[in-house]
């Protein structure tokens, strides 16, 4: 068995390797945007940011709470219409 490895790999003549390795190289460079964004700095940045921004609460203002109270008792409010008399 370790004749037939061998006897690929003495087939497979240097220029052929090269090919090969420079096609990884042309792979890679027309990925790298796409791999950037996976693995580079900005990526690191983004999810230390959604890991920040996930443990965020939102707080509202008594102002925003006195408006919803304000609207709930003018819905709770009975109407009349103006043809009625």
């Amino acid at each position: 068995m370790a004749d037939v490895f061998r006897g690929y790999t003495l087939a497979v003549s240097w220029p052929w390797i090269v090919l090969l390795a420079l096609a990884a190289v042309l792979v890679v460079g027309a990925e790298w945007s796409r791999l950037g964004k996976l693995v580079g700095g900005d990526a690191r940045r983004q999810r230390e940011r959604r890991k920040r921004k996930a443990s965020l609460k939102l707080i509202s203002s008594e102002e925003e709470e006195f408006a919803e109270s304000v609207q709930r008792d003018l819905d709770r409010l009975p109407t009349f219409e103006k043809d009625r008399r």
